[in-house]
């Protein structure tokens, strides 16, 4: 059984004038897992955030952490969790590792060189540690957070668009540290804009809108479930109208005919195997082809159909 290290049981925020940021949210965390939060700008993954690291002020519901309820025993949970802000917030005239060995000490933590030492080279920045934060590029900037936010060593910690800003090369790279943080047994929560950064890294995957969890489950089971396959197939000759084997596929007609769009499947394979079902009916029923195109729904595509769902049932 997975062991739970973060529970939120119907968390609920409302700002003054009324906004609800986030609506009766119940979600947990297991220990060792990386967790991907995905939603629009103002869907409220930052809300939520802020409310576990003691940031923002839930009006109504719980969180517990490490077992504990973080509103009686906050001081002790917080120290335990670590967070890497969206926002660049930092003293931009310290030099890196002053910055670092601070942070640690904000936590009541002895003095451990060895172990900032560490830390500043797995994120190539032990070069970087007597130059001021303002001399580094934006993703030195972003490391140098990552760094601040491990220096205590937290069992949970909360990635904010950890690679906002950064390009594909140092994404990658940190894609890496983030899963060198889990195989040091940190628990990852991280938000992004980047899908394939979900698709590449996460064990599970929630979604949120509106303050509300569309969704949570394994990432895999995810894309079976409502992963589709697509196809293209290029006909050789145009076609008025399908014969009645070909229109018992899902498919239809595109560019006037010169063009057999299929989409079905379940995530699985299956759509592959109807596919390779449907080029045989082609060929039985005389209808020849020049090329095909399959390919099978990604995250991303998941994601923006959810959203879409959503939208057309708020209307």
């Amino acid at each position: 059984m997975p062991e739970p290290i973060l529970e939120l049981a119907g968390l609920t925020k409302v700002f003054p004038g009324g906004f609800k940021a986030l609506d009766n949210v119940d979600l947990t965390i297991n220990r060792g897992e990386i967790f991907a939060l995905l939603g629009p700008n103002g869907a409220g993954k930052t809300t939520l955030i802020g409310a576990v690291c003691g940031l923002v002020r839930p009006t109504s519901g719980t969180i517990r952490a490490f077992g504990q309820d973080t509103k009686s025993d906050w001081r002790q949970a917080r120290a335990r969790i670590g967070l890497v802000p969206q926002e660049l917030s930092t003293d931009m005239f310290e030099p890196v590792l002053h910055a670092v060995e601070y942070s640690r000490g904000l936590f009541g933590l002895a003095p451990d060189p060895a172990r900032i030492e560490e830390i500043l080279r797995s994120l190539s920045l032990w070069d970087k540690r007597n130059n001021r934060i303002m001399e580094l590029s934006g993703g030195m900037k972003r490391r140098v957070l990552i760094a601040k936010a491990m220096a205590h060593e937290p069992d949970l910690l909360f990635l904010d668009e950890p690679t906002a800003g950064v390009d594909v090369e140092l994404r990658k790279d940190m894609w890496h540290q983030i899963d060198a943080m889990r195989a040091r047994g940190v628990t990852v929560i991280l938000t992004t804009h980047y899908i394939e950064e979900a698709e590449e890294m996460a064990d599970r995957v929630g979604i949120i809108r509106g303050g509300k969890i569309l969704m949570v489950d394994q990432k895999d089971a995810m894309m079976a479930r409502l992963g589709r396959t697509e196809a293209h197939v290029m006909l050789a000759q145009p076609l008025d109208t399908l014969p009645p084997a070909i229109a018992a596929f899902p498919v239809e007609l595109k560019e006037g005919g010169r063009s057999l769009c299929y989409r079905g499947g379940d995530g699985t394979g299956k759509g592959r195997e109807e596919v390779a079902e449907l080029t045989k009916a082609l060929i039985a029923s005389g209808i020849d082809y020049v090329g095909i195109d399959v390919r099978e729904s990604s995250l991303e595509d998941i994601f923006v159909s959810l959203l879409g769902d959503e939208e057309e049932q708020a209307a």
